[in-house]
């Protein structure tokens, strides 16, 4: 994953200097060419002005992420193994609250701001580097269900289906944060791979009110994906599943002592990537869930990524993608509260374009129009553009 650099705000810095404490290499190491050790950092900065919705107004969103990776081969010998660590500290507000949408409009904003460690993971190869097991707290997102080409865009549904993340006690182990993790995956043939992971069914990290959950206190949730990557890995075809372990409440049903019914909550995706020419690419990805125990029965997202097509600005990238997710009808009533029942859909349209303005800055203008499934006419769409700001430090390109 190709990660920028920036300057950290406060709380970011507290957190580099605590990481760099613990994984600092030694006198020695350091003369060597090449450090066991590397740190990068980025700094997100969102200005969202919602132009229509329930609301309207300005909201600011940032994010400062910090990355640590410690090759434990070149630090104390262990061959094929390494420790790696990404924490994040957010700030400012949730343009959100203004627009008034189910799934988002802003994949950096949070519920509420606070400095963590977000991941923290050892990683071991397995196999002769055709494998590997994955320990710790890490991002289900980082490796299932995820294209490459939809990463540009910034509305939440774009970075995995929101039938996948609405379930679980408290979402799954995504952001803003991670939950304890097995994870093995093995490539085979000529870029066929296969993955499988459990996750505690609760998220929580260092930072977050209440800290690390208990271990399988609320059971653990299990995914598996099998694929085939192609075309020097501009091309993708995959397909996954995944379950809880513990049942989740039924949106609707009761058991015979009056509390929800417990159901097995499940689900299914498939995702692809085509290279269309040398510069741009098509994504599709679309899944379904059980629908019992969760806000959304299915969903889907469509787009194009062009990259490089305009030689004088060859770090222009411009993607344009449409998304909608269907509600179940067991969470319809409920979202209604007695009022008039919502849509099935809600559906969105986002244009995006970024550009590298300076080696340590990069500008990214975004719109986004979302149908709502809300009945209310001062609800029914939203309509949101917002101006990103990606710092690097060191500037991009340097060492």
């Amino acid at each position: 994953m190709n990660r920028k650099y920036a300057r950290p705000i406060p709380a970011a810095a507290t957190l580099a200097a605590a990481l760099a404490a613990t994984l600092v290499p030694s006198p020695a190491q350091a003369e060597t060419t090449e450090s066991p050790l590397s740190i990068e950092a980025s700094h997100t900065a969102d200005l969202s002005a919602v132009a229509a919705g329930p609301q309207t107004g300005l909201r600011h969103t940032e994010i400062a992420r910090l990355f640590a990776d410690l090759s434990l081969e070149q630090a104390i010998g262990w061959d094929g193994a390494r420790l790696f660590a990404h924490g994040i500290a957010s700030t400012g507000q949730r343009p959100n609250d203004l627009a008034g949408t189910l799934q988002g409009v802003n994949n950096i904003e949070v519920p509420e701001n606070r400095a963590k460690l977000f991941e923290f993971y050892l990683e071991q190869a397995l196999g002769g580097d055709r494998g590997s097991l994955r320990v710790g707290f890490s991002d289900l997102n980082a490796e299932f269900y995820v294209t490459d080409a939809s990463a540009l865009l910034i509305a939440p549904a774009f970075g995995i289906g929101s039938e996948l993340s609405a379930t679980g006690p408290n979402g799954p182990s995504l952001f803003p944060s991670t939950a304890l993790t097995a994870r093995v995956r093995y490539a085979h043939g000529a870029g066929g791979y296969v993955q499988a992971a459990v996750f505690n069914a609760e998220a929580g990290v260092l930072g977050d009110r209440g800290g690390i959950r208990p271990l399988f206190g609320q059971g653990a949730l299990l995914i598996a994906e099998a694929g085939h990557t192609f075309r020097e890995g501009r091309g993708k075809l995959a397909g996954g599943a995944w379950t809880y372990t513990a049942r989740q409440p039924d949106l609707r049903d009761v058991a015979p002592d009056g509390s929800p019914a417990k159901r097995r909550a499940f689900g299914f995706y498939a995702l692809g990537e085509l290279p269309l020419d040398q510069h741009t690419t098509l994504f599709a990805r679309a899944g379904v869930s059980d629908g019992r125990s969760n806000p959304y029965q299915a969903g889907w997202q469509l787009g194009v990524l062009a990259e490089g097509f305009w030689p004088r600005r060859p770090a222009a990238q411009f993607s344009i993608g449409l998304f909608q997710a269907a509600l179940s009808d067991r969470f319809r009533p409920i979202l209604a509260n007695g009022g008039p029942l919502p849509r099935r859909l809600e559906s969105g349209l986002e244009l995006t374009w970024s550009d590298e303005v300076a080696p340590w800055l990069r500008l990214q203008p975004d719109f986004q129009f979302i149908r709502t499934a809300l009945r209310d006419p001062a609800a029914r769409n939203a309509a949101v553009f917002t101006l990103r700001a990606s710092f690097s430090f060191p500037a991009a390109g340097q060492d």
